[in-house]
């Protein structure tokens, strides 16, 4: 298993130069079936990212640039008669596939992000009444601008609920700076860059991961953490079942990275951030400053008190 995460880390990381934790945070969204949203500034590097990431594991690959006159058929597919068969024939969207790269998401109108939401949530979707059931595993990494606002449309809670983590792609280091120059003068890696892992490993590997060992204290811990969001004042929408299950997931995920079969607080604590972050919404009197979730999560965590194991 470690083998595997190796392979995959360092897979990567022939693109994507100074982002460890990132890069570890998205190998726990793989093998926990969880959907990625990536924020940023331009040119940080988060397509990138996300194409090394589906380049590393076999399957299929799409990629849909949001802009406002894509359609929600574009998304999900359609039927188009056939005078040849004399029949409608299903056109496929870009979601059959497993690798969906939505790039700068915000930048389509609500009812095509919309469009989105069953398919991440159920891994299938509703074509003119019929159900469509995606490949497995099916893999939704959004791009989205930090700072841009005009020609932009917010995401929903609905929406921001659907997504396993949300992961910020920060500037580089000075001396990381430097190594992406240098590489920035060879023949870019992403082009020659190939699958180290097959989809019947993946599959093996999500395995493992479901039978990594969770004790009820952790789970109480979980539980006293999404309990203390939600009854904080300035908190007006909590943590839902949703976002307590995707922070056991994502627990038992660092765990696996770390080599070993069963979460111990720490685990926790370590994914808060990445998983909860975006699935708060504030009272609109709330006084937090410009990075008000985070402020809420760093007082939660203060608050409650981890297990401690003898």
């Amino acid at each position: 298993m470690q083998k595997l995460i190796g392979c995959i880390r360092d897979n990567i990381k022939q693109v994507i130069i100074g982002k460890d934790e990132v890069i570890d945070c998205i190998i726990i969204c793989l093998l926990s079936e969880g959907h990625i949203l990536l924020e940023g500034l331009p040119g940080v590097g988060k397509t990138k990212l996300a194409l090394a990431l589906a380049r590393s594991v076999e399957g299929s690959f799409k990629r849909i640039q949001f802009t406002p006159d894509v359609l929600p058929s574009d998304i999900t597919g359609f039927y188009m008669y056939n005078k040849g068969t004399n029949d409608w024939e299903y056109r496929e969207g870009a979601v059959m596939c497993h690798f969906l790269l939505a790039d700068e998401i915000n930048r389509a109108s609500p009812r095509v992000q919309s469009s989105l939401l069953e398919a991440m949530a159920e891994r299938q979707i509703t074509v003119e009444g019929k159900v469509k059931v995606l490949p497995r595993p099916f893999m939704v990494i959004a791009t989205q601008n930090a700072i841009e606002s005009q020609g932009t449309y917010p995401l929903p809670e609905a929406q921001l609920d659907r997504f396993f983590m949300k992961l910020e792609m920060k500037y580089p280091t000075r001396t990381q700076w430097k190594s992406i120059l240098d590489q920035s003068e060879k023949l870019d890696p992403l082009k020659g860059l190939e699958a180290v892992v097959t989809l019947e490993a993946l599959e093996e590997a999500k395995d493992i991961l479901s039978n990594i060992f969770v004790s009820d204290a952790v789970k109480e811990y979980i539980l006293d953490v999404t309990e203390t969001i939600g009854e904080n004042k300035n908190v007006k929408m909590g943590i839902s079942p949703r976002g307590s299950i995707a922070l056991l997931r994502a627990a038992k995920g660092y765990a696996l990275l770390r080599g070993r079969d069963y979460v111990v607080p720490d685990d926790v604590l370590y994914m808060v951030e990445p998983v909860l972050e975006h699935r708060i919404l504030l009272e609109s009197t709330a006084n937090w400053g410009s990075n008000k979730p985070h402020l809420v999560l760093n007082k939660v965590m203060q608050e409650v008190k981890p297990p401690v194991f003898v």
